[in-house]
């Protein structure tokens, strides 16, 4: 299906607050309403065209753009912790902004012109989705995505899965193959341009309304300023790196909190017991008050992880800024290393308390818990998907290797085909 978009926004949206108390009461009430529906969408499958609306016309795409340029210039903490609670009201809503938030923050290292007339379409409204990830055939380090160049400019060409957000933003980030080697680069396109196909084609199991599908470029024009440089392990490549990750995490967290508030919420207002048990209404029975606390620790401790793991991509940032936004590997502040190790950290845990939140929520009450007008399974089910991108088993590894051996982790920045071993030797 090909999706027709509204043009870019072009009216400036007013100037928020930076602190956290501010911004949480100015967001709070849309992030009421955008619970009170998720259910019904995740049931109908119905984009969350009107709530991304909502929240993109009050200014939550502008967290952070910095005050320099016009913007709040919330730190990382603070938008983290307000992530957590859009994700606890819909996690695809939340989980959708993961492209424009990390482009935004991406924006940081990029040259003070290509700053500059990104941050101003920003604040007007504008929105950016992501296109990165290839479905087969590009070998690890490699992408088939190309940018060309023309008579009139450069021209991108390819096709990508996975294009988080793409579907309702007004441009979108795409990865492209260095020109002779291996690495990539980054070209931005409008959504609405010649040669762009978008395609509501996601067929995951869990986060379903996320737009996580194809999109197709066919020798679309790309502007000057929308053809980005990426240096493998500067400190651009590093913090971003960290910092997509950290956003899957604090969708993990909300999906955590979501759990509890379900479990608190039937638990409270159930009549029926078993014969099997003590007899009294579940909320006084202590054994599923007990099933209830332990999976509300499990939620405190994801958000508690998150909270702590945005600190440290603050403190990254604040490195590199003082450094100069240093271009190459070698000048990469260590601060910003550490961005990346508590991202790994955390990425071994906080999958497993949220996946064992949303799992444990069926232990709080009976058979009534798999009926489908419920949606409780939508929680297992978006955790499950979330927690897929990075295989917990590599994270954990790496961070074997820095404690032992002293080995930074790499983040993640390429996906592709193995080599076969034949190759390797």
């Amino acid at each position: 299906m090909t999706t027709s978009l509204p043009a870019p926004a072009t009216a400036r949206r007013p100037t928020l607050p930076s602190d956290y108390p501010s911004l949480h009461a100015h967001f709070a009430p849309i992030f009421e309403r955008i619970a009170e529906g998720a259910l019904e969408r995740e049931r109908e499958r119905r984009l969350p065209f009107e709530e991304i609306r909502a929240l993109d016309e009050a200014g939550w795409g502008t967290l952070r753009v910095p005050h320099s340029h016009g913007g709040p210039g919330a730190s990382i903490e603070t938008t983290t912790r307000l992530l957590v609670e859009l994700a606890e009201a819909d996690s695809n809503v939340a989980h959708q902004y993961r492209s424009h938030l990390g482009f935004v923050d991406s924006l940081i290292f990029q040259p003070e012109r290509v700053r500059t007339r990104w941050y101003e379409r920003i604040l007007a409204g504008a929105t950016v989705g992501n296109a990165s990830t290839e479905k087969g055939g590009n070998r690890l380090g490699t992408l088939q995505t190309v940018v060309t160049a023309g008579p009139d400019g450069p021209r991108l060409t390819g096709t990508k899965f996975y294009s988080t957000g793409t579907i309702f933003a007004d441009y979108t980030r795409v990865s492209a193959a260095v020109d002779g080697g291996d690495g990539r680069r980054f070209a931005v396109v409008a959504t609405d341009a010649d040669g762009v196909e978008i395609r509501d084609d996601w067929d995951g199991f869990g986060q379903k309304l996320t737009g996580t599908g194809t999109t197709v470029f066919s020798g679309v024009a790309v502007e000057e300023d929308g053809l980005l440089d990426r240096v493998p392990r500067s400190a651009d490549a590093t913090h971003e790196a960290a910092y997509f990750q950290l956003i899957l995490l604090a969708v993990l967290a909300g999906i955590a909190r979501a759990a509890r508030r379900d479990a608190a919420a039937l638990v409270a207002g159930r009549a029926r017991t078993f014969n099997t048990g003590l007899g009294m209404p579940f909320r006084e029975d202590p054994l599923i008050q007990e099933a209830v606390g332990r999976i509300a620790a499990k939620a405190y401790s994801a958000e508690a992880i998150v909270a702590q793991t945005a600190r440290v991509l603050d403190e990254g940032v604040a490195a590199a800024l003082a450094a100069g936004r240093p271009a190459s590997a070698e000048e990469t502040p260590r601060e910003v290393h550490a961005s990346e190790i508590a991202v790994e950290h955390a990425q071994v845990t906080v999958p497993e308390l949220a996946l064992g939140a949303a799992q444990d929520l069926f232990l709080t009450v009976g058979a009534s818990a798999t009926s489908v007008a419920k949606g409780l399974d939508r929680h297992w089910r978006n955790a499950q998907t979330v927690a897929t991108h990075n295989p917990i088993a590599f994270r954990a590894r790496a961070i074997g290797d820095y404690w032992i051996n002293g080995v930074l982790p790499e983040g993640l920045n390429a996906i592709g085909d193995a080599r076969a071993a034949k190759e390797k030797r």
